[in-house]
């Protein structure tokens, strides 16, 4: 606040700076957020893929399984 408010060409350069390091801090705030959204948008679709190749896993163990009841013979 004394930057803004001294009239030296050092508090200008001071308060410029200042300023300069706001917008940039802004910035780099804003590009995390996006990257943040963008990271939980991939993880909310993959997520029910997650789900869904476990349930085909699951299926192939199953008919890989011999059955547990001995079928019927036909025949003679």
């Amino acid at each position: 606040m004394l930057s803004s408010v001294l009239n030296s060409k050092r508090a200008i350069l001071v308060n410029v700076a200042i300023m300069r390091a706001f917008v940039r801090l802004r910035e780099t705030v804003g590009a995390h957020r996006e990257f943040a959204r963008t990271l939980e948008e991939l993880e909310r679709k993959y997520a029910e893929h997650d789900t869904q190749i476990k349930g085909i896993f699951d299926a192939i163990r199953a008919l890989m399984d011999p059955p547990k009841t001995p079928r019927k013979r036909i025949g003679f």
